[in-house]
Parts: C-alpha cells; structure tokens; sequence
C-alpha cells in the first residue's frame, strides 16, 4: 500500500520522535485555517475561536496514536473542533446579542441558497452583505445543537451520515435538529 503525503506526515507524528514535531507542524500549517473557520462560525469570536483552534490541535495531537491512517484527517479533526466548541458553547450557555441596526438593513429575507450566489454586481454584493450579517444575526439566536447542525451541513456540506458522527447522535435525531433548525432560522429571517 502507497502512503499518501499526508498519511506520511501523520505517521511522523504518530511516532513521537524528533521529526514528529515538524511532521505534525506541517499538518497544523495544511489545516489552520479550515479549523479557525470551523470555530470562528460556532464561537462568533476572534479570540475564542483562535483558542479553539489551539485547543483542538492539542486534542488532536494528544489522541494522534488512536487516529486510522486509513481515514483521511481533515474531517477527524473538524469533529474535533466541532464537539469542542459545542461543548464551549453548552458550557457557557453563551447567546450573542445582536445590534438591532444590524438586523433591519436588508429588505428582505434570505434562504441559504439565495446567500451562496456567486460573481453578484457591486449592488448585489452590498445586499448580500446586508443578506449575509442578517443570516449570520439569525444563526447566532439559534440554540447551539442546531448551530452546529446549520454549520455542518451548509458551510462544512457533510452528509447526515457524517453529521451523526460529528455529532455522536443518532441519524433520526441529527435531521430532527436540522429541520428544527432550518425551521427556526426561517421564522427568525421572517421577523427580520
């Protein structure tokens, strides 16, 4: 069996010697960013989300030992940050509060595939803008299971199998909580 590069790389890591820092340094550096978004969009914050991102590499690493070569990384380690920020999240029992002018810019409502259009005009990228803080404003009321249900399936696109196992909830309840979800960030675009 051929090792891909990043199979390589973790099975450096996986061996704790001298080379394992750099190994694990290069696979931090790959996915940085994929991971601060992830906690970026369930925290809100800058400064939490970049202590999550932290937080979750650390658990990564630590747990390296147990993780199957045979999987690809990226999704282990969204889980990782996603049950991380859930559990942030539960924890504190955070809720943002929004401006109301932030609320009252766009004119109408938006659905996530109106949002997730591309190449728009200058006018239309102001009102996407506008559409987008709105939607974000709305994400952010919603209790956090279905947050993370919201995240994983539109912005990360796993599929509910996959959404289960981030989860670590039944697949029944992984597609209530996202029709939930989905049903509560409408009423909530409506009053908007």
């Amino acid at each position: 069996m051929t090792l891909t590069d990043e199979q390589q790389l973790l099975q450096q890591a996986q061996q704790g010697d001298e080379t394992s820092a750099a190994a694990y340094g290069e696979i931090v550096r790959r996915y940085q960013t994929a991971v601060f978004n992830v906690a970026y969009r369930l925290l809100g914050r800058r400064v939490e989300a970049e202590d999550a991102a932290q937080e979750a590499f650390l658990r990564a690493y630590r747990s390296l030992d147990r993780f199957d070569l045979e999987r690809p990384f990226a999704p282990w380690i969204k889980r990782i940050t996603t049950n991380l920020c859930l559990n942030w999240l539960e924890s504190a029992q955070t809720r943002t509060q929004l401006l109301a002018a932030e609320l009252s810019r766009a004119d109408r409502p938006v659905s996530l595939d109106d949002w997730a259009q591309t190449a728009p005009s200058p006018e239309q990228t102001l009102v996407r803008e506008e559409q987008s803080t709105r939607l974000h404003a709305a994400i952010w009321e919603l209790p956090p299971r279905y947050r993370v249900a919201i995240e994983l399936r539109h912005f990360q696109e796993l599929s509910y199998e996959e959404m289960a196992e981030v989860m670590e909830r039944p697949l029944s309840s992984v597609k209530s909580d996202l029709f939930r979800a989905r049903k509560l960030l409408a009423e909530k675009m409506k009053e908007m």
